[in-house]
This record gives C-alpha cells, structure tokens and sequence, in this order.
C-alpha cells in the first residue's frame, strides 16, 4: 500500500510504517493543486494541517482508503464526503492531550501570580512587591467545556489542588471521578474559571461572545488551549475592560490561518488583538499547548498503532462479553474469626494495620493515578453475612456494571445469590462459584475504584 506524506512528522512514522511493508512517498513542497493531480496513486495520507482536505481534493482521491491527521482534530477535513466514501479518518488527541493540560495548568497558574508582569518588571529594575500580589487556586471552581481527550486531562492535573472542577459537554454521561457533569447553566452560574477543550465545528464557532460571556454569574479566567476561532477577539477585549474577564491564558487565536502556521494572512494587525497584546493579564502563546518533545513523539506513534489496527497488524486481544462490564479490581477478602475485634487491635499494633470498625482499607493508586483501596475485613464465626457458602472466607470483587453482569452469569448459569442491595457507596449482588465460594460483586459509586 503507498501512503503520501504531506507533513513532516517524528521519523518513526516513516521507520515503522515502512517495516511493516507500506510504501512511503513524502511531498512536503508541492501546491494543493499537484497533490491533488497524483493522489489517486495514494491508499493512504499522513498529515498535520498543510492545507484542507475538501471534496475536491477527496474527488480525486479516488482510490484513498484513510486520512491519517497528527493532532487531535479533524476539522481541516471535509469529514461527511470523507465518510460518504467510506475513507477512515484517523486522528491522535491521546498524543498531545498530557502536553495540553500541562501548558493550560502553567497558563492558570502564571495569571493567577502575575508571573509574566512580574518577570518583565523585574528585567526593567522594578521591584513592586504588592502590585503583582496573587490568587491561589485552591477553593475556586474550574468549568471546562468540552470533555474529551483533553478536558478529562486537565481534569486530571488539577487534582493536586483544592477546586471543584465542572464539565459540560454535548455527549451524555462524559463525567468521571476528576470532574462533575452538569448543564451549562450551572457551570455559568459557579465557575472562577472557564478552560475550553473543544473543537471547532458550527456549534462551537464564535461560541464565546458577548452573550456567552454575559450570561456568566461571577467575573471569571479564560483558557483557551482548543480552537482560536472559537472566541470572538473583540468582544472578550470588551470583556477584559470591563472586568467580567478577569484574564485571559490563549494558546490560540482568531486570526490564526487554517495551517496553524501563521497568525493572519493580512499585513495589517486586527485592531482587537492590537489592543490584546498590551494587557497585562493576557498571557499568549502560539498554538504550541500540545507542542512537546515528547507529543511529538506520541502523536506520531498513536498514528502508527491506529494505522496498524486499521489493517489488523495489531489486533485488539478479544474481550469476552463479560470483561465489557466485570471485574476491574480486587475489593476485599472477607473471614472468619473467633474475636473479630482483638486481631483487629493485634493487627494494628504489631503490623501497624489502621484498622476500624470495618476492618483495614489498603489505599493505593492505579498506573493512571486513580484512586483504589483493598478492604481486609475479620467477621465472627457465627456470622450468617456469608450464607448460603460453609466456606470461612469470601471475596469481594469491583465490577463495572452490576447489573450486567449479573445478566450475563445468569445466561452463563451461575448462581446468584438474592437481590441487588445499594448503599451510599455502591451496588452489592452475590453468586456462588463451582466449589460453593460465596463472591460478593461490588459496583462502587465512586468510579474512581474501578
């Protein structure tokens, strides 16, 4: 299969793309209009943002199976015609969305401290101590918009501080342990600090205007790491004034040219960004939050592995249907014991065990840095908890779907023990294995154990 190269990217895409037998041809000169001319020789495109991939040019690919993009949007490609042809659209958000949050995080934390004023002023022999006094972070709330890729990951950096973070997003149910889905209007009713993470598409163009920013309750921060045209330059500059925008972090902006190469095609400057690039509490930076060494790298290996995947080089190992919704973790082994109270006490004392009513929580983190605990749990000889099983022991296993999976083994012929009990940290089902172990199935409320 021959694969055109319109971008320059991190070699390996070339080194390993060519060990698996696809062939290479690079073209990072020519016009739109010579690609165009040959691309009907090409199964294949690797690109960054040169230039659009529009019906024209997907007309005369007539023999084009996929799109590869490094980067995390699409929004360069004609992408219904694309899909009309039934070519594949390959992107890599999970390559850069670490450098995002990370250069967002540094964005928020340097406006908050007045790092850039206070450096320039420093540089110029001044020493104004009380005018570049800060805010800190912790007890405001974050609002991110759009929680994908890089939303979630943000989410996650700002777990180290003392904030409540907030998500809105157009899909359902995106929400997780790092951050609480709600509508829009609660977001503009809370935030300290609006973060965007969204691409840009007809719902999100110009999205952040003088109504938008109106209709928010409290002065606020704005982040803006996603798409520059997304924000209407000369309104937010309105808002700035004014003080309901406290201060601005943009990685990128509206007059940006579609290759992201440049910043606008005039040779005049926009009277809005000249008055921009004189505040004091904006912070600049030219779409570079996802532009790391080692983004670099990872966005052109999460091609080569989508790629690979796309042509089954790298198969996905088969999930059984229960693995979709079963165990994700060891909760606890439950026991028994003549005096549950005094090896709890021994335990403590010579194991150094923190034990208490319920037993000893062992708290530890997954290589994601989620949140996890295993529970060891004494119960006294008599205790009927682990009926029908004559066993002296049971293990209590995390799911991800209770419910499910219940139906699952019940098809499966596995016996469940009674009915579905909830509480305020979780669903709770029992079953029986072939010996008669008694296994109790624990969905946690908080997701963050699974």
């Amino acid at each position: 299969m021959k694969i055109l190269h319109l971008d320059k990217n991190h070699p390996l895409i070339l080194a390993q793309l060519s060990e698996l037998g696809f062939q290479n041809d690079e073209d990072y000169i020519s016009s739109k209009e010579e690609i165009e001319a040959k691309i009907n020789n090409y199964e294949g495109i690797v690109i960054r943002s040169r230039f659009d991939i529009d019906k024209a040019f997907l007309n005369a690919a007539k023999n084009l199976k996929f799109i590869a993009r490094v980067g995390a949007g699409l929004e360069s490609i004609d992408v219904d015609c694309a899909k009309n042809k039934n070519i594949t659209l390959i992107a890599a958000p999970e390559g850069n969305r670490n450098a995002v949050s990370e250069h967002a995080l540094g964005m928020l934390l340097s406006l908050f401290n007045k790092l850039n004023q206070a450096d320039k002023e420093v540089k110029q022999g001044l020493w104004n101590r009380e005018a570049n006094r800060g805010v800190e972070l912790d007890g405001k709330t974050v609002g991110l918009i759009g929680y994908g890729n890089m939303g979630k990951a943000f989410a996650k950096k700002l777990r180290g501080f003392d904030v409540e973070v907030l998500c809105y997003d157009i899909k359902e149910n995106v929400g997780d342990q790092n951050a609480k889905q709600v509508s829009l209007e609660e977001l503009q009713e809370k935030v300290d600090v609006l973060s965007l993470h969204i691409p840009w598409t007809p719902l999100t163009d110009k999205m952040v205007n003088k109504i938008f920013i109106s209709s928010f309750k409290n002065p606020f921060w704005l982040l803006n790491t996603a798409r520059g045209k997304c924000v209407v330059t000369g309104h937010l500059v309105q808002a700035l004034k004014s003080g309901k925008i406290l201060g601005a972090g943009l990685d990128v902006l509206e007059y940006e040219k579609s290759s992201f190469e440049s910043l606008f095609s005039e040779n005049h400057m926009p009277d809005a960004l000249k008055e921009l690039i004189q505040m004091d509490n904006v912070m600049l930076s030219p779409h570079i939050a996802g532009w790391t060494v080692e983004s670099k790298e990872k966005l052109a290996q999460v091609i080569v592995d989508k790629i690979k995947e796309l042509y089954g080089l790298n198969p996905k190992k088969e999930i059984l249907p229960a693995q979709e919704f079963g165990v994700s973790g060891l909760g606890g082994f439950f026991f028994k014991t003549k005096d549950p109270d005094h090896l709890k006490v021994w335990y403590k004392k010579h194991l150094g065990m923190n034990t208490d009513q319920y037993g000893w929580t062992f708290w530890w983190k997954d290589k994601e840095g989620n949140d996890c605990s295993t529970q060891w749990s004494p119960f006294k000889e008599d205790t009927s908890y682990f009926a029908p099983s004559e066993k002296p022991y049971m293990v209590n296993l995390r799911v991800k779907n209770l419910h499910k999976l219940l139906e699952q083994l019940k098809k499966d012929g596995v016996t469940v023990v009674g009915e579905v009990e909830e509480f305020s940290y979780g669903k709770f089902g029992w079953i029986l294995d072939p010996e008669g172990n008694k296994l109790e199935l624990w969905e946690p409320n908080d997701r963050a154990f699974l």
